[in-house]
């Protein structure tokens, strides 16, 4: 059975690519196995999307030009 977690006391994190600024990011938070949540930085109070951890991985992988497998 899938179940969603708790986020309530989720610490976001924004990528070490981010200017610092509050604008323009996505925002990640640690710690829940298996999951990766991400939300807007400029609406933290909206909605959450949550990532299997290993589609996460690999969009990750991705993004930095690596190769899967």
């Amino acid at each position: 059975m899938n179940t969603i977690p708790d986020l309530v006391g989720a610490v976001w994190r924004k990528s070490s690519y981010s200017n610092g600024g509050d604008a323009n990011c996505v925002e990640v938070s640690d710690g829940f196995p298996g999951a990766v949540p991400v939300r807007d930085s400029e609406a933290p109070t909206g909605g959450v999307l949550l990532f299997p951890a290993a589609a996460w991985s690999a969009f990750i992988v991705t993004v930095k030009g690596g190769r899967l497998g």
